[in-house]
Parts: C-alpha cells; structure tokens; sequence
C-alpha cells in the first residue's frame, strides 16, 4: 500500500485528475482518496516513485 499527501487537492476535480494519473501508471491499482486529509492511497504493485512522478506531472506533487 502506498500512501501520499498531496497538498495541492481540493476538489473532486482534482480527485478524478489523480485517480486518472494513477491508472496511466497501473491500470488495475485501488485507488482511495480523501480529500478532507489530502490524502490518497494506492494499492498496486508497482513502484512508489512511478505515482509519485505521474501525479507530480498533473501539479498534484506529493509532499516529503
């Protein structure tokens, strides 16, 4: 399970726009967001750092 905070998602926009950043990566990973905690979590096999670079791509970068 991976999980990231990413400061800059507000919205359900942003939602759909991290969840579709996560499926280019894996396109069967389980993607749990919660907006009120900017948090989002991702179970997939694949490596941390691929979502990590995706999302930051989108302006969704993850906080350290």
């Amino acid at each position: 399970m991976i999980e990231l905070t990413l400061p800059t998602m507000t919205c359900g926009h942003c939602e759909r726009t991290v969840k579709e950043a996560v499926r280019q990566v894996d396109p069967q990973a389980q993607v749990d967001v919660d907006l009120a905690t900017h948090r989002v979590r991702i179970d997939s096999d694949h490596a941390r750092a691929a979502f990590v670079q995706a999302l930051s791509d989108e302006g969704y970068a993850p906080a350290v």
